[in-house]
């Protein structure tokens, strides 16, 4: 029996997700991310089965990341407001830092690839968040709406700034990233 190697599954994952960002996550299949990665088809298929099972395994790879960026730094017991932009900026940071991943995670949404089980795994990360939207509410920092209205205008405002940057090469200052907080905060505010 061969053991997996952990880095060559992480240059399965780097492959993906450059292929992903320049094709698509439906335009990929394993042989050319196998060819992108530098190995042979057949040991792609020796970590991954298929490329749903490949496409799950990335997402809650990118996913655990990510939720590990955002709630870097923050404590559930702080003053609300405080918390919010902690994960507001936070999910800021790994966009930028993590583009290839968010452009990832966007794709996967709402694809047929990731599967019921990945939803509920990933749901779980995201916890935190809920509880504090479900907190602001509460304590009438935050419009009683659906909280995945909230999320949605929240993330969606982040998401289009970083992109346009990115795609753009407009470099980002601290005043605009302080605009951005200052606008989706007055949106959502109660």
């Amino acid at each position: 029996m061969k053991f997996k190697d952990e880095t060559k599954t992480a240059q399965i994952f780097s492959a993906t997700l450059k292929l992903v960002q320049q094709k698509g996550l439906s335009g990929i299949t394993m042989s050319e991310i196998a060819k992108a990665a530098r190995i042979a088809t057949g040991t792609l298929y020796i970590y991954f089965k298929n490329k749903p099972d490949l496409i799950n395994a990335l997402f809650t790879y990118c996913r655990k990341n990510a939720t590990n960026i955002y709630f870097d730094n923050y404590e559930e017991s702080a003053p609300f407001k405080t918390g919010f932009k902690i994960i507001w900026s936070n999910l800021v940071k790994f966009r930028m830092d993590h583009f290839d991943q968010a452009v990832f995670l966007d794709q996967c949404y709402h694809s047929p690839f990731i599967t019921e089980n990945t939803k509920e795994i990933t749901r779980k990360m995201i916890q935190p968040l809920y509880k504090l939207v479900e907190r602001g509410k509460e304590e009438k920092f935050l419009k009683d709406i659906d909280n995945m209205l909230l999320l949605t205008f929240m993330s969606g405002s982040i998401n289009e700034f970083i992109k346009y940057s990115n795609y753009s090469g407009k470099k980002i200052l601290s005043s605009d990233t302080g605009l951005l907080f200052q606008l989706c905060w007055d949106a959502l505010k109660a």
